[in-house]
C-alpha cells in the first residue's frame, strides 16, 4: 500500500508474491503467523472462495510449508467475492504480512459529497468485512478544505466512537494525512477497511481501496504509472487514450458512431428491431485513421461481435474522410473479418459512398438510417438475405 506508507499512515509491512516457492521464502523470512491475500481488483475476498479448493480469498498461514500450500491453492486460481463477475477473477499476486493481533474492527473513509459540493469523512466502529451491513452505525463529518479538518470535527469524531484522548492522538494523525493524500494526489475516495485496533492501542490499516479522479492523470503519473484493469474494462480504457467513448454491453453487433446522441440513438433502434449491441463507440470529432483503427481493432477482436455498423453524420467531420480511413483500415487490418454496414449522412456523402462502392471491398452501405439498422441485424444473425 504505497501510497499510505509514503503518507505515514499505518499499515503492516508486507510482500508481493506471484509463485508458491516465493510465499514460502516470505513466511520463512516474517517467521511468525502470516497473512495471505488474494490481489485482486475486488473487495469481498475475505467471504470470496476459490473455486480450487472452496477456502477465503484470504488467509492466515502458521508455517512456510503452510504458505506453500496455500499459495499453490490460490495464485492462478480464479477467486469468486460478491463484487466479482460471476466466474471470478484470475489471482496473479499476493500481499503477505505478519499476522495482526485485533481487538476491534473500525471503518475509515474520505470521500466527495455530490449533493453537498464538499468532502466528508466516514468512520464507523463496525469495521470489516461486513461494514455493508451495518450502514446506520455509519457517521458523516462534512468539511471544506479550505479550512481542513477542524478540532471541532475531531471532537465530534471522537465523541461518536468513544475514543480515548490517546487513541484520538493517532486517529487525528491518520484523518489528517488521508486528507493530505486525498488533495494532493487528486483522490476521489480513501477506504481504510478495516482500521484495526490492537491490544496494545495501536491502529494499523489492514487492508484500503482507493479511486483517483481519471481528469488528473496528466497531474499524477506516478499513480496512473501502477493502474491496472479488470478484464472486461481493457478495451475501455485502450479506448480512452485514443480519445475514443467505450462502452461495453452484451450484444453482438459492434457500432462506430460519432456523437453521443446518434450513438444512442442507434442503439435504440437496433433494440427497437430485435438487434442486440455489444457497445457503445463514439469516436466524436477525432474521426481520423488512426482513430478508426484503433475502434476496429477493439471490436474485431471482440468474439462476441458478428458484424459492424458504422453510422456517422458528417458535420464537422467529412464524409470522404471517413471513407478513406475506413479503406485504409481495411488495408492495414487485411480485411474485415465479420460483416460491415457504413452508413453516411453529410458533407461529402455522396462522394464518400462513391469510394467505398468503387474500392472493391466488401462493404455494405446505406443512406437511410433504418435500413442500414435493420441491414447490420439481418447479416449479425448470419443470414445473407
Amino acid at each position: 500500500m504505497p501510497p499510505l506508507i509514503s503518507y505515514s499512515i499505518p499499515v503492516p509491512k508486507g510482500f508481493v508474491v506471484t509463485t508458491p516457492e516465493d510465499a514460502r521464502s516470505v513466511v520463512s523470512l516474517i517467521n511468525a503467523p502470516s497473512v495471505l491475500k488474494s490481489q485482486i481488483l475486488a473487495g469481498g475476498r475475505g467471504k470470496g472462495r476459490f473455486g480450487s479448493d472452496g477456502k477465503s480469498g484470504i488467509r492466515i498461514v502458521n508455517t512456510p510449508n503452510k504458505a506453500y500450500e496455500n499459495a499453490a491453492k490460490m495464485l492462478g486460481y480464479y477467486l469468486t467475492t460478491k463484487q466479482t463477475p460471476p466466474g471470478g477473477l484470475l489471482v496473479k499476486k499476493l500481499y503477505i504480512y505478519k499476522a495482526v493481533d485485533i481487538e476491534h474492527e473500525f471503518y475509515l473513509a474520505l470521500t466527495f459529497d455530490r449533493e453537498r459540493y464538499c468532502p466528508v469523512i466516514l468512520i464507523s466502529d463496525q469495521g470489516g468485512v461486513d461494514v455493508e451491513s451495518s450502514q446506520d452505525q455509519l457517521h458523516k463529518f462534512w468539511f471544506s478544505l479550505s479550512k481542513g479538518v477542524t478540532t471541532d470535527i475531531l471532537t465530534k469524531i471522537q465523541r461518536e466512537i468513544h475514543f480515548t484522548e490517546a487513541e484520538m492522538k493517532t486517529i487525528q494523525h491518520i484523518v489528517q494525512q488521508m486528507v493530505k493524500l486525498f488533495q494532493e494526489k487528486d483522490a476521489i475516495l480513501l477506504e481504510l477497511n478495516p482500521l484495526v485496533r490492537t491490544p496494545k492501542g495501536t491502529f494499523v490499516s489492514l487492508d484500503a481501496k482507493f479511486d483517483f479522479d481519471d481528469a488528473a492523470r496528466f497531474r499524477q503519473p506516478d499513480i496512473f504509472s501502477k493502474e491496472e484493469y479488470m478484464p472486461d474494462q481493457r478495451d475501455e480504457y485502450e479506448a480512452k487514450e485514443h480519445g475514443l467513448v467505450y462502452i461495453r454491453l452484451d450484444g453482438n453487433i459492434g457500432n462506430i458512431v460519432n456523437g453521443a446522441g446518434l450513438a444512442m440513438a442507434t442503439n435504440d433502434l437496433i433494440n427497437l428491431h430485435g438487434g442486440k449491441s455489444a457497445n457503445f463507440l463514439d469516436i466524436g470529432g477525432k474521426a481520423t485513421t488512426d482513430t478508426l483503427l484503433e475502434a476496429f481493432e477493439i471490436l474485431t477482436r471482440d468474439p462476441r461481435v458478428q458484424a459492424i455498423f458504422i453510422n456517422i453524420f458528417g458535420g464537422i467531420v467529412r464524409c470522404d474522410m471517413i471513407a478513406e480511413s475506413i479503406l485504409e483500415a481495411a488495408s492495414v487490418l487485411g480485411g474485415f473479418k465479420v460483416p460491415v454496414v457504413v452508413r453516411l449522412q453529410g458533407t461529402n456523402s455522396e462522394q464518400a459512398l462513391r469510394m467505398l462502392a468503387e474500392s472493391g471491398v466488401d462493404i455494405h452501405t446505406d443512406t437511410d438510417f433504418e435500413g442500414a439498422a435493420r441491414d447490420i441485424i439481418r447479416l449479425a444473425s448470419g443470414s445473407k438475405h
